[in-house]
């Protein structure tokens, strides 16, 4: 027999009653525990600790089909994960989100669609890791930043300007860094300067003059590290020492690319 769990949390089920050998003994898989196939504490579908539920159906993942309409939601998410895929699609309107984000990392993307208007975040974060790209411009006006982060991360280059304005400022930092010309040169104007940074790191050379004059001495140093020309002349002037200095290590290169 197995340990208990280091930290020795009590065994006891989602109503807060204790299991131990009675329980046990009613428990409908009992004949597993004389096999060694279950264990109070540690390996129990009954149990409160999620953990303990999972070594349960990752020992017996036969078993989890049964048991996707438990009343405990920790059960049925468990199960979810090692129950066969096409039983799935009845759980996409579980009433738990734990539930239903473990379905989204399982459906087929035919259900994994159905999920798109889910309304907790987290499920929602989950489809728009896994949606195909054809589906992801569904997405592009999620109410969630975070979901929208992940389009601008995944999807087609051509989508990205439909992102450039976006309200949040992490989401227009992924457009920054992955949107190509002539619109990353549109984000030169951004209201963010952590953006217009992202833009100096990679407009090309010849664009750069206009970020050499930005009002932010941030930006202007990303813009001294390629700058060219009478940009760079500038800002070896430029009144921050931080900017000059690099600005002055970019003239002493022997070769500006």
């Amino acid at each position: 027999m197995h340990a208990a769990d280091a930290n020795d949390i009590p065994a006891m089920d989602w109503h807060g009653a204790a299991i131990d050998a009675s329980t046990c003994s009613a428990c409908e898989h009992a004949a597993l525990r004389a096999d060694g196939g279950c264990e109070p504490g540690r390996c129990c579908m009954h149990d409160v600790y999620a953990r303990r539920i999972d070594r349960f159906f990752r020992t017996h993942p036969q078993l989890a089909n049964q048991h996707l309409a438990h009343e405990y939601f920790e059960v049925r998410a468990i199960a979810a994960r090692y129950a066969d895929v096409f039983r799935l699609g009845a759980m996409l309107a579980d009433p738990d989100e734990t539930v239903r984000l473990q379905v989204a990392l399982r459906v087929p993307q035919r259900l994994l669609l159905k999920l798109r208007d889910d309304p907790h975040r987290e499920v929602r974060i989950r489809v728009a890791l896994r949606i195909e790209l054809p589906q992801i411009t569904s997405l592009l006006h999620d109410p969630d930043y975070q979901v929208r982060c992940i389009v601008a991360r995944r999807a087609p280059e051509g989508l990205l300007p439909l992102l450039m304005h976006d309200s949040d400022l992490q989401v227009r930092q992924e457009v920054a860094r992955r949107v190509p010309m002539p619109a990353l040169w549109r984000m030169a104007a951004d209201a963010a300067p952590e953006v217009r940074r992202i833009v100096a790191e990679r407009l090309p050379v010849s664009l750069l003059d206009a970020l050499a004059a930005d009002t932010d001495w941030t930006v202007r140093w990303e813009a001294a590290g390629r700058a060219v020309g009478a940009a760079l002349d500038r800002l070896c002037e430029d009144e921050e020492p931080e900017v000059r200095e690099r600005a002055r290590e970019r003239l002493m290169e022997p070769v500006h690319g």
